[in-house]
């Protein structure tokens, strides 16, 4: 007689089973922030919340021909600041989270980034998601960021857990560290290009291992039950001529 599988460790398999299909998907699945080093890539990921990377690209392109390292940026004029970042939204409490960063870098690390998450979430403006994205890309230290895209995907396809830190949780429980990196970027990818708040399912590698896709199939199913079964006559409603 063969041992049973416990349900938690058959659904951490499951889960890895998945995104080894996803990252067959998304194959060379990385950051699409471009960056030269650790600074580069922090102030990027600053910049990225509530825009697309692609406008992230376009700013910063010019902003670290401007400030090349922590100690200009920390010497940054606010307002010439503000008018540089202007286009990746909510520029005013992003300049003020860039200074306080870089003046913070100077002070406690010499202008190098840290390498460490608690060091790195003890800057202004950085939490554990940009802190795992400097971790796992800059240092090649495990990390594993979650993003909206990140947590709209684990929630369809049944990652337990409706925070990122759950989600955070759940995810680096069913995978070595050497896989998290990797793993949030493919997600990352995943959500952006076919599992969108209206997902294209049709494209989608795992739509059959999917728990979002199951539940829109059975849907359809019984709409499309529904609406070939004839009308029923109403009690009462007939009367013999």
């Amino acid at each position: 007689m063969g041992t049973k599988i416990a349900e938690p460790a058959r659904s951490r398999a499951r889960l890895r089973r998945t995104l080894a299909a996803l990252e067959a998907q998304h194959p060379g699945a990385d950051t699409e922030l471009v960056h030269r080093n650790a600074f580069e890539l922090l102030v990027a990921t600053v910049l990225s919340a509530q825009s697309t990377d692609a406008r992230v690209n376009e700013v910063t392109a010019s902003v670290f021909r401007r400030y090349p390292d922590a100690r200009a940026l920390a010497a940054a004029d606010p307002a010439a600041l503000e008018d540089a970042i202007r286009p990746t939204g909510f520029f005013r409490a992003k300049t003020r989270s860039l200074l306080g960063l870089a003046a913070a870098l100077v002070e406690r690390h010499d202008g190098e980034v840290p390498a460490s998450m608690g060091a790195l979430v003890a800057l202004p403006g950085v939490g554990r998601k940009t802190a795992n994205v400097v971790l796992g890309h800059a240092f090649g230290i495990p990390g594993l960021p979650v993003d909206r895209h990140v947590l709209r995907v684990a929630g369809r396809l049944g990652v337990p857990g409706t925070t990122p830190a759950a989600v955070e949780a759940a995810l680096c429980g069913a995978l070595p560290p050497a896989r998290w990196t990797v793993a949030s970027d493919t997600l990352i990818l995943h959500g952006r290009r076919i599992c969108r708040p209206r997902p294209a399912c049709e494209r989608c590698a795992v739509r059959r291992r999917c728990d979002f896709a199951r539940r829109e199939r059975a849907a359809a199913a019984r709409a499309g039950a529904q609406s070939a079964a004839p009308p029923r006559a109403r009690r009462g409603t007939e009367r013999v001529r």
